[in-house]
């Protein structure tokens, strides 16, 4: 049975606390290791956390304020010192443009390779930014003040072949069960056996992050049944209601609201992230959200988690 592992570095927002780093999300799956966001820290939350940095392949930047993307900085510089040699990739929106202005802060070049890739966030649509034969990426456009996007992790439906079935069948092991596999049929004696005569399908696990994100459908849409969603939960109704207007200028998602959007979603799991420094106890938040969203828990920098 496949696994996700996933560590939250950094659960806290645009001002970090002696308890909560900005946001980090740490990804582990069939060896790829990667980061949704990299505040300020984070290379430093990983060492903590006892991750190996030189590891990570790819990171995803939601959007390019500081408490999200800062970090990446010193992580650059520390692989650099380090003698990286792999290339590292950097996705999010305009991300060839400041990882461009990133080099320009330097004396000399990174010395290793960075490659950079734009993600849409003005089309209105799902994309898929990376993939491969076990797992794709996928990104939304979302609602915040400048560009920002949501991120999904999508494990690839896999079929395990029974073997009394392919007896059955009177097929051995071989090179056409790759073909099987790749054509969903084989003919054998005249006769088509399809994959779903010989083996079961076991659905890949999904998980979202929204990143900062006022409510929108797009993030409903992608995270439809989904395994786990991480929403952005930076403020109380009440505090919503009470300061509209600066509110309505960060452009984050209250408590209860990401409540909502988990539920119309139909996922399993939701965990709340991205708080104000004004919650000292989150448990509160917990409980609101658990009201609208039974199965809903709360981020703490260095929770780990497996799906």
């Amino acid at each position: 049975m496949t696994k996700i592992n996933i560590v939250f570095l950094g659960s806290g927002s645009s001002i970090p606390t002696p308890e909560r780093n900005h946001p980090g999300i740490f990804i582990e799956y069939e060896g790829d290791k990667f980061l949704w966001d990299c505040g300020e820290g984070t290379q430093r939350q990983m060492m903590i956390a006892g991750l190996k940095l030189m590891k990570i392949k790819k990171i995803f930047i939601t959007h390019w304020h500081a408490d999200h993307f800062a970090g990446i900085i010193g992580l650059i510089e520390t692989f650099n010192l380090s003698g990286r040699a792999e290339p590292l990739e950097v996705y999010g929106p305009e991300a060839s443009r400041f990882i461009d202005a990133f080099s320009e802060l330097s004396y000399w070049d990174f010395g290793f390779e960075i490659k950079t890739f734009d993600v849409n966030y003005e089309e209105n649509k799902i994309s898929t930014i990376f993939e491969n034969d076990k797992y794709k990426i996928l990104s939304v456009p979302v609602k915040h003040s400048i560009p920002a996007v949501a991120y999904c992790f999508q494990e690839k439906d896999r079929w395990n072949l029974s073997r009394a079935k392919l007896r059955k069948y009177g097929i051995e092991p071989g090179p056409i069960l790759d073909v099987l596999k790749r054509n969903g049929k084989i003919k054998i004696n005249r006769k088509t056996i399809r994959l779903e005569d010989v083996a079961t399908m076991t659905r890949g696990k999904k998980i979202v992050y929204s990143g900062d994100t006022s409510p929108c459908k797009n993030i409903v849409k992608l995270s439809k049944e989904a395994d786990l969603l991480i929403h952005d939960a930076t403020f109380l109704e009440e505090d919503v209601e009470s300061r509209k207007k600066a509110y309505l200028k960060k452009n984050h998602t209250s408590v209860r609201k990401a409540a909502e959007i988990a539920k119309k979603a139909g996922v399993k799991k939701l965990i709340l992230t991205h708080f104000s420094r004004r919650y000292n106890n989150v448990n509160k938040l917990k409980k609101i959200a658990q009201r609208v969203f039974k199965n809903t828990d709360v981020a703490r920098d260095f929770k780990k988690i497996t799906i």
